[in-house]
């Protein structure tokens, strides 16, 4: 490897920068670790983070969800499906693919979330 990388951060640039906090924050339950008044970010795992930034306030634009997967690999993805569905959340139905089952949904302003869990052998 080029280089050691010790955290990632994905930037989500966003028009509808409330509701995608109210998204991230209320729906998906993820905790603030840091905010100001146009960017916040989202601490997924220890060395993971997702952020969502307004573009009104940002120099880069939002992508409307275009060519964006969010790919996280869960523990339990019969349990995280079915607590999607009680939020009424539009969840795809889940699908055997790659050695894993597999669910889709989108956040507010359309970028993909792809949730997995490793089928056993």
């Amino acid at each position: 490897m080029l280089f050691e990388i010790t955290r990632t951060n994905t930037i989500l640039y966003c028009r509808n920068w409330t509701e995608m906090i109210a998204f991230y924050q209320e729906i998906l339950q993820l905790s603030p670790s840091y905010k100001n008044d146009w960017f916040i970010e989202f601490q997924i795992s220890e060395s993971t983070f997702i952020s969502v930034a307004d573009e009104q306030r940002a120099s880069i634009k939002s992508a409307s969800g275009g060519g964006i997967t969010l790919s996280w690999q869960v523990s339990d993805i019969k349990k995280a499906h079915d607590k999607l569905r009680a939020r009424e959340i539009a969840v795809s139905e889940l699908a055997e693919k790659w050695g894993a089952l597999v669910c889709y949904f989108r956040d507010p302003e359309g970028n993909r979330i792809e949730l997995w869990e490793t089928l056993p052998n």
